[in-house]
């Protein structure tokens, strides 16, 4: 059955799924959008704001990163989430403060590093800020892609920022009397951000305190972002309206951001918490059937050195096998076959809780980090 851990990193929740020796199927490495939409959905599936998966790498990272957003669609990068991946493979792998990965993802490698307070610090990069890069319409001026947008009779002034993905920045007077959510999915697709955006509404208390509402490309409203944070600061930085270090606040809590001398890495700094591990039932599987649930592991593998490349079937096979000789995918499923065959139910769900209870145990005697 395919297992899943539960992390959150102020209340940005995502379901991740382990898959760095490249056991994974298909249907699960390269998921169906409706499949994902189903399990990130609150009532009827298990709810996130979106799915990882933790891939083997295809450069000289430690691994590969794919994040999908509760709609199905797939993003760039995600600050919040790529500290819950963070967190998860300190948690899994035993790994203590100091630990640096490099993370690939579709922004470039990232490098989140665990703290001695169990904070992840991450490099996020240098921001985009040119209208190609972003992507947007708007015009550079003075350093940073803003104008004014038309939206139901109001008049915006806004600025765009890439960090690997699209951010629009909305400065206002005060976040608890704008119209969050006609403006917040109106900016989303408005044209002038012809890959959608995600949309920032940024109440500048003072130059080193700022305050922001979210809402997420291809989410809606979420309790923070990450990537949005560090655009949010860059943007505030460039209309001097912010010092190059400032904690933004999110609904779920505080990022602390800094872009020193506004040229550089932005770097992020912030919390990511377990919440629980699972197992989805065969009915919300990819299929929706018990055979497709058990092609995944069904518990989870030990982690691959950092010299290890372990071979992708799912990639690598996409056309035609290419080890028809030694297929792991048809010696894993003749094994899952085997297991179905002679395992009972009660058996197989004592068997992953055990593998459930064993991540757990490890975390806390790690010390709780």
């Amino acid at each position: 059955m395919l297992q899943f851990s539960k992390y959150q990193g102020l209340g940005n929740d995502f379901l991740i799924v382990e898959g760095r020796q490249g056991q994974l199927p298909v249907a699960v490495s390269d998921p169906d959008a409706d499949w994902v939409r189903r399990i990130c959905d609150r009532r009827f599936g298990v709810g996130g704001d979106g799915l990882i998966l933790a891939l083997p790498p295809q450069g000289d990272g430690d691994l590969r990163m794919r994040i999908m957003n509760a709609d199905g669609s797939e993003a760039e990068m995600c600050g919040n989430g790529i500290r819950c991946l963070a967190r998860y493979l300190a948690d899994t792998d035993g790994d203590g403060p100091g630990r640096v990965w490099a993370i690939e993802t579709l922004a470039g490698v990232i490098r989140p590093e665990l703290m001695a307070d169990g904070q992840l610090k991450v490099d996020m990069g240098a921001p985009f800020l040119t209208p190609e890069t972003i992507p947007t319409t708007l015009m550079v001026d003075d350093g940073l892609p803003k104008g004014v947008l038309m939206l139901e009779g109001a008049q915006l002034d806004v600025a765009a920022v890439g960090m690997g993905n699209p951010h629009v920045v909305v400065p206002v007077d005060d976040l608890a009397t704008i119209p969050f959510d006609a403006w917040g999915a109106a900016l989303e697709v408005h044209p002038a951000f012809p890959a959608k955006t995600n949309v920032h509404f940024l109440q500048v208390h003072d130059r080193s305190h700022l305050e922001v509402r979210v809402w997420e490309r291809g989410a809606g409203p979420t309790l923070a972002c990450g990537t949005g944070a560090c655009a949010t600061l860059v943007a505030a930085v460039l209309l001097n309206l912010s010092d190059d270090s400032a904690e933004v606040m999110l609904p779920g809590g505080p990022l602390q951001i800094s872009w020193s001398n506004r040229q550089g890495s932005v770097l992020m700094t912030g919390p990511a918490e377990a919440v629980f591990d699972g197992v989805l039932t065969p009915e919300l599987s990819p299929g929706g059937t018990a055979s497709t649930a058990l092609q995944a592991i069904t518990s989870q593998p030990e982690a691959p050195s950092r010299d290890e490349q372990p071979f992708d079937c799912a990639s690598a096979c996409s056309e035609q096998c290419q080890r028809p000789d030694q297929c792991l995918r048809d010696e894993a499923q003749q094994r899952v076959q085997a297991f179905l065959n002679n395992t009972s139910l009660d058996s197989m769900l004592n068997l992953a809780s055990e593998s459930l209870e064993q991540r757990t145990r490890a975390r806390f005697e790690n010390g709780g980090l």
